[in-house]
Formats: C-alpha cells, sequence, structure tokens
C-alpha cells in the first residue's frame, strides 16, 4: 500500500469535517478553515515517540485515543472549542492492523468533541506521532497561565492524580499491585487520558488561569506561579488519589501525584470567594468533571507544600524534563 492509498483508506474517508467550517480539508495542499467571526483561534501541538511517551505495547486504539486526547486537553486549559486538527505521521512500515486500530482511536474522540482531522503527512521512519490542533474562543477571553491571583483557590480535576505514573512504575519493574484488575485501572489511566474540554469551556469568564498536568503537579502549577508572579500553598494530602495508589508507600503516593505527569487533568485557579466557590462547583457539576480544591494562591513567591496536618513538607519532588528525566 503506497502512502496515498494509506491515507484515503484510513484518515481521508473517515473524516468529515463540516462544509462551513471546512470548505477544503484533507486532498489539497492546504485545508481551508473559516474562523468564526468574533473569535480567537488557539493552535497547538504535541509530538509522542515511540518509548518515550508511550511503549510499544499499547493498544493502536489507545494510541489513536491519546495522540489526540493530549493535544484537546490543551485546548481545555485554555478554555477553547476545538475545531480541527492535523496529523504527521511516520511507520516504520505500513501495518494494516496498526493503522486500523490506530484511525479508530483516533476518530473516536475526534467525533466526540466535534473536532475535524483537516491535513497532515505521512512519512516512513521510526514511529513518532505529532498532532497539531486549533480552537477557538471569544475575543479576549482564552484561559492563561498568567491570571492567577493571590486569594485564588486551587483547583485540580478528576478523581485521580498520579495513577499513570504508577503504572509506568509498574512497567518498570519499582511497584507491585495486588491484582491484574488494579494495573488495568492504572494502565488505562496512562494510556487513555480523558481531556476535560467541556470544563475548560464552563470555566471562562471564571477561572483565573488555568494549565493542564502533562509533566507533574509540581512543574506544571510552578509554570502558572511563574507567568503570574506569586506562589502557593498546597495541601499534598489533599490531592485526588485511586483506591489503588492509596495502596503504595506513602513516599511512592507523593511522587506520583506531584511529580508524575502523564494526567492531563487541569489545574485551575479562581476566585477563593464563596460566590467563586459556588460558581465553581456549577460549572463542575454542569460539564460533569470533579474538581478537587487543593491549595491556595499567595503573595510571597514559590510552592509551599503542607499535609493535612499543616505541617510543612520538604520540596523533593522534580516532574518531568525532556531533556533531564530518564
Amino acid at each position: 500500500m503506497g502512502e496515498f492509498d494509506l491515507i484515503q483508506r484510513y484518515f481521508k474517508s473517515q473524516s468529515h469535517p463540516a462544509a462551513e467550517a471546512v470548505p477544503v480539508g484533507i486532498g489539497d495542499d492546504c485545508a481551508v478553515i473559516n474562523p468564526t467571526p468574533g473569535m480567537q483561534w488557539l493552535v497547538s501541538s504535541d509530538m509522542l515517540v515511540e518509548g518515550r511517551h508511550f511503549l510499544s505495547t499499547v493498544a493502536p486504539e489507545r494510541l489513536g485515543h491519546k495522540a489526540l486526547a493530549v493535544n484537546l486537553s490543551d485546548l481545555a486549559a485554555c478554555g477553547a472549542t476545538p475545531r480541527a486538527f492535523t496529523l504527521a505521521l511516520s511507520l516504520p512500515r505500513v501495518d494494516e492492523t496498526f493503522l486500523s486500530g490506530f484511525a479508530q482511536g483516533l476518530f473516536a474522540l475526534a467525533q466526540a468533541h466535534g473536532i475535524a482531522l483537516v491535513g497532515g503527512d505521512t512519512t516512513a521512519g521510526p514511529l513518532n506521532i505529532c498532532i497539531t490542533v486549533m480552537g477557538e474562543v471569544p475575543r479576549g477571553q482564552a484561559l492563561l497561565r498568567s491570571g492567577a491571583r493571590v486569594g485564588d483557590d486551587i483547583y485540580v480535576t478528576g478523581q485521580t492524580l498520579g495513577d499513570a505514573r504508577l503504572a509506568l512504575e509498574v512497567f518498570r519493574g519499582t511497584a507491585r499491585l495486588a491484582s491484574g484488575q488494579d494495573f488495568e485501572q492504572v494502565r488505562r489511566a496512562m494510556e487513555c487520558p480523558q481531556p476535560r474540554v467541556q470544563l475548560g469551556l464552563a470555566l471562562r469568564g471564571l477561572a483565573h488561569s488555568a494549565i493542564d498536568v502533562s509533566d507533574g503537579l509540581l512543574g506544571d502549577l510552578g509554570h502558572v506561579l511563574k507567568a503570574s508572579g506569586v506562589g502557593a500553598r498546597l495541601d499534598v494530602d489533599a490531592l485526588p488519589r485511586s483506591a489503588v495508589l492509596a495502596a503504595q508507600d506513602l513516599t511512592l503516593q507523593r511522587e506520583c501525584g506531584l511529580a508524575g505527569g502523564d494526567d492531563y487533568e487541569l489545574v485551575f485557579s479562581a476566585p477563593g470567594d464563596a460566590a467563586g466557590r459556588a460558581a465553581v462547583a456549577a460549572a463542575a457539576a454542569a460539564s460533569g468533571t470533579p474538581v478537587q480544591r487543593i491549595g491556595s494562591i499567595e503573595a510571597e513567591s514559590g510552592l509551599r507544600l503542607y499535609d493535612g496536618a499543616g505541617q510543612a513538607l520538604a520540596l523533593q519532588f522534580n516532574s518531568f524534563d525532556h531533556f533531564k528525566s530518564p
């Protein structure tokens, strides 16, 4: 099968962009996209490299899902409505079983969020996936890292934080779980993250800052603090964790939750008064997204960690860095 047959069979034939938004999609030198009047466009790219971002044992359906999910998570962090994406795919060979599963997972998530594949590229080489997403927000309403204010509450989405890292530690042989069911739970967290797009939309005009947790809570929240010129106090024991993670050694629990990465939950700040908390609760309920208040924004720079009893903890974990982390 040649390159253009591959594109036609697995990607162009499954992409059905709305004609009014994307009058020209896959098949020309460029896509033609009609922006919505009064909107600003937001663009983000993420690359997934085999052996660095995913294991060779991952199911193709899950890999297709994750490849798009991590990009949708960036749009969610900015409060953007997904519109279109491109796919650049490097393959060591044409494997029709892999391509069929990958496309199935990719397009299932794309259809769930109403986003259209509008172009990209394919080539022979090591397995590598790069997606660029495009979304839109009303002018001036994008959620940014730079808006956190003193007195804000800090929230994180989801019912678990750190399961993806726990799965990685099981694969590495440094952690053990009680059952195969426990392993499937944490493995699914690593391989099938759920982008919080609906909550991101609900937080426009409410949250002061936001970021998604891709490299670890400490590092990603640190980007917000630096961009906003503020500090924060974090209650480590308030982090949501699964029963599987809670059964592990406390040090491993904290490392996974604070520095694990690959969670693709949102961390955001919002007004810390009663009205602000009620509004966050309403946004969470309307979007069907659990949220947990885990700290507050302070004027003093830096990030300070405390346990549930109010005892200060040492800042001993580092988030993921592609050029420093193993």
